[in-house]
């Protein structure tokens, strides 16, 4: 089988910035495929590269067989590409802005019609579909974004952070929307930085970190690769990181403890990892009793994703984001999205 997706040794760099080292993954037809990571990560430059708004440095792009990089004119013909800024003209209503795309994309007028109005009703914009997107609430202009991306029935729909900034509501209905599109046979490849969303809809992940890609598979066997529950222990609200180092040397001598990692991001709390056994937590209680040590919050849980890019990097999804916001030139990313 032809993959949807192939992406072989990608390599990008902005003058001195190397965007994205080595990125490599297939994405299989009639999957939702997700790309997890924090900003900065190199997820939004390799799908532009993917959508040929960007050309790459080195490496091997295709799109059902298609050479993405000799021959994008045939490339951008199957992929639908809906940006994680959402860029409506606020004058035009719902309906005139689909009409539009479909004249951008040589519809033939009676086809373009039946097609705007199975999408306005798909998406549940029909109630909305003659009032000016300027009036739009976030919900419903990111529905009516995923619906222009849709319009010319692409093989493979390209999400990048398709629900960022949305409410809990509007995020949900895109979710079953992207479920229903992959019952009907559409590829979708996302990019998120949250883990639950990979999580909920993702067939296959591969998760990147600093522009490479540093583990993918199933949800399932990422999970199983880690290993172990998880506990996560606050020995005080903001630990002195001398006392948690204490806590650690003494934990790890426990013969179930597999793991352990001082987060100095979150109070210097213990992430722990635990071969599941009933009487873990109790033991762990007793141990930092028996050493004079309190405990201010303790709680154990099976592994999620943000463990396995924890384990991969010794730091959780969360750090990341934090670290790559304090390091961001604001400049430089203005310079980097110009071009």
């Amino acid at each position: 089988m032809v993959a949807a997706v192939l992406i072989e040794n990608l390599q990008k760099r902005y003058g001195d910035i190397e965007a994205v080292k080595d990125i490599s993954f297939e994405v299989q037809p009639g999957e939702i495929f997700g790309l997890l990571g924090p900003n900065g990560a190199g997820k939004t430059t390799t799908i532009r590269c993917l959508c040929t708004l960007s050309a790459p440095n080195a490496g091997k792009i295709e799109v059902s067989g298609i050479d993405a990089i000799t021959n994008p004119r045939a490339v951008r013909r199957r992929l639908g590409y809906v940006a994680q800024e959402v860029a409506l003209d606020k004058v035009l209503t719902g309906r005139e802005l689909l009409e539009l795309q479909a004249a951008l994309y040589h519809i033939p007028k009676n086809a373009a019609k039946a097609r705007v109005n199975k999408m306005l009703e798909i998406l549940g914009l029909e109630e909305y579909a003659d009032t000016k997107t300027g009036s739009y609430s976030g919900g419903l202009r990111k529905r009516l974004d995923l619906a222009a991306g849709l319009l010319h029935q692409p093989n493979v729909l390209v999400l990048d952070e398709p629900t960022v900034g949305l409410d809990i509501e509007s995020r949900f209905v895109v979710w079953d929307f992207l479920r229903q599109l992959r019952e009907a046979g559409t590829t979708v490849l996302i990019t998120s930085h949250y883990l639950e969303e990979i999580d909920a809809l993702a067939n296959r992940v591969a998760i990147i970190d600093r522009g490479v890609v540093i583990d993918q598979g199933t949800p399932s066997e990422l999970k199983d690769k880690v290993g172990g529950d998880r506990i996560t222990l606050r020995i005080r609200e903001f630990s002195p990181k001398e006392e948690a180092e204490i806590a650690k040397e003494m934990l790890q001598a426990l013969p179930f403890v597999q793991e352990a990692i001082v987060n100095g991001s979150q109070g210097n709390s213990l992430n722990l990892v635990v071969k599941p056994q009933s009487d873990a937590l109790m033991t762990i209680q007793q141990s930092l009793k028996d050493a004079g040590l309190p405990i201010f919050g303790i709680a154990q849980a099976r592994p999620s994703l943000d463990d396995v890019y924890l384990a991969a990097t010794g730091r959780t999804l969360m750090d990341a984001e934090i670290a790559g916001a304090g390091s961001r030139d604001p400049k430089a990313e203005r310079k980097k999205n110009m071009r």
